[in-house]
This record gives structure tokens, C-alpha cells and sequence, in this order.
């Protein structure tokens, strides 16, 4: 899979909101850097290459941790 830039503006209001501190924002692209370099992400990534090809590296960690997050909580 192609590599998907980091450098993208974060797409979820949560982190990109109107009352997010510049701290937090950068607490956000550090946490997507890490969980975009883990091997859990990456053969995540590869296993659904086909699903994720229209969404960006914003939306694909997004997708990963709310997944990981509903199989945990079963």
C-alpha cells in the first residue's frame, strides 16, 4: 500500500475543533505517527487494502483504533 502522508490536517472535529489547544492537536499528530508505524496498523492496513484506498491516513487510524476498540470491549 502506498505510504499516505502524516502531514495531513486533521479531518475529525473532535481534534480539529474550534476549542482544541495547539497542545492537543499536537498530542493527536504524534499519537497517528506512532499508531501509523506500529505493525498492529500496518498488517491492519494490509489486510483491508482494497477498503481503505479512498481514505486518507487521517481516517484509516480513525477506522483502526474504533475497531480495535469494538473488539476489545467483547
Amino acid at each position: 500500500m502506498a505510504q499516505t502522508s502524516l502531514n495531513s490536517t486533521p479531518q475529525n472535529p473532535l481534534i480539529n475543533g474550534e476549542h482544541q489547544s495547539p497542545y492537543d492537536t499536537e498530542i493527536w499528530y504524534s499519537l497517528k505517527c506512532a499508531i501509523a508505524a506500529s505493525s498492529g496498523f500496518q498488517g491492519w492496513q494490509l489486510e483491508r487494502e482494497t477498503q481503505l484506498q479512498s481514505l486518507n491516513l487521517e481516517q484509516q487510524v480513525q477506522k483502526y483504533l474504533r475497531e480495535t476498540l469494538e473488539n476489545l470491549a467483547y
